[in-house]
């Protein structure tokens, strides 16, 4: 549909429109966005209502009525650039049904969400076409890698809708290490190594003190609290999904896990994530949260955070884990100050980064230099196999390949 017509006669009367629009509201639903018939109903009425003028005018009149959630847009986005017959679908499709001419182009990097929305468009089309015989093959599979290690190693913004949710119940199976640190209480121990006066005295008391028994005493400990405060800005919406379902997972298995999510103002989400279902939690949570996919203000936050929670949730060696890519929009002198005070306030410091997928990531952002010296770990966020490692290590001193100090080092100074 390379040019839209404004005149509501025709769109009514043929229902061509209404009938790509219905094709269109199934693709998304495909793709895991939540549209139902009451949806469809109002995106054509809101059409024939408002007219379509431009295609910047379509777009953002079924946008208005389709999307429900923040973190859909991307989804949205990428259905409406393939399903509307853009000019890079008809490129793509020229090179994959051509027998002779091959795709000479370079291969540029698939933009988020688009193998799942591709997916959900072209399935039925997938389904129409007829097997293809072919021929038995023998394979040593010695030297090759299984689906479950594939998947565990994909990027998180470049997954379709079924390894999704594959990844999602990876992440329920996620076993959290029996870390425990020891407090400044006790607890009656017949093994301990310290006499507890109090507890003799009262088994004494029982027998008139004729017969005191000595007893033991020894530190208890427990679970140290841990505190996730994740970015949900713009330039991270692509995994704001999938943390959240992390954040659930850790809310499950630990007592005491404290969520916090943060754009450009600071919400706790600890409440929302007690619901043992995950999907009432996350619509819990894009009700409580008022900056989806916004600006990203990281100092401001980290002070608000600081002032308010930090002597809240940050007792008894408690472990931070800060996701977010570093981009911070104002001014990095507060940052660094928050950061170090943050830092302080914690027995560790983990650093989070979905940036860390591109090898040649270097430490050149202001944000990002600000805040390096002031982390104990600094992490990958961006597949399954980031989120095992960093399970595995919180209950051991972490493996090599995480100090942050390797990253403020000169290039020439890596190099030696």
């Amino acid at each position: 549909m390379d040019t839209f017509r404004s005149d509501r006669k025709v769109a009514s009367v043929d229902g061509r429109l209404a009938d790509n629009i219905v094709y269109f509201a199934r693709a998304l639903r495909k793709a895991g966005m939540r549209v139902g018939p009451a949806s469809v109903k109002d995106a054509i009425e809101a059409v024939l209502a408002a007219g379509i003028g431009s295609r910047d005018d379509f777009y953002w009149t079924l946008h208005a009525v389709l999307v429900m959630r923040h973190e859909d847009h991307a989804v949205f986005d990428e259905a409406f650039r393939l399903f509307w017959k853009s000019r890079e679908l008809i490129e793509k499709l020229l090179a994959m049904f051509s027998p002779v001419a091959l795709d000479q182009r370079e291969k540029q990097k698939q933009r988020a969400a688009e193998s799942r929305v591709s997916q959900a468009m072209f399935e039925g089309q997938q389904n129409r076409q007829p097997p293809r015989e072919i021929p038995e093959i023998e394979v040593d599979a010695r030297f090759t890698v299984s689906g479950s290690e594939v998947l565990r190693g994909k990027d998180f913004a470049q997954m379709t809708v079924a390894e999704l949710g594959e990844a999602r119940r990876e992440i329920q199976a996620l076993r959290l290490p029996f870390d425990m640190v020891s407090t400044r209480r006790f607890k009656a121990d017949p093994r301990g190594r310290k006499i507890d006066p109090r507890a003799m005295m009262r088994s004494s008391a029982r027998t008139g003190g004729e017969l005191i028994l000595p007893k033991f005493r020894s530190q208890r400990e427990i679970h140290p609290p841990l505190v996730v405060l994740a970015d949900i800005s713009g330039s991270m919406s692509q995994y704001t999904r999938i943390f959240l379902h992390f954040l659930h997972a850790l809310t499950e298995k630990r007592r005491r896990v404290h969520a916090f999510v943060f754009g450009t103002r600071l919400t706790n989400l600890t409440r929302q994530m007690r619901h043992r279902d995950p999907d009432a939690a996350l619509a819990d949570c894009s009700a409580a949260v008022k900056d989806w996919s916004g600006g990203t203000r990281i100092g401001d936050t980290l002070h608000e955070f600081n002032r308010k929670w930090s002597r809240r949730v940050l007792g008894q060696g408690a472990v931070v884990l800060l996701i977010t890519d570093g981009l911070e929009r104002d001014d990095v002198g507060e940052l660094e100050a928050e950061m170090e005070r943050l830092q302080k306030s914690c027995r560790r410091l983990i650093w989070m980064n979905p940036l860390l997928r591109f090898d040649g990531f270097e430490a050149r952002a202001r944000g990002v230099r600000a805040m390096l010296p002031h982390v104990d770990e600094f992490r990958p966020v961006h597949n399954l196999n980031a989120l095992a490692d960093l399970c595995a290590s919180l209950g051991k001193h972490p493996r090599g390949g995480v100090d942050p100090r390797r990253f403020l080092a000169t290039p020439e100074r890596r190099a030696a």
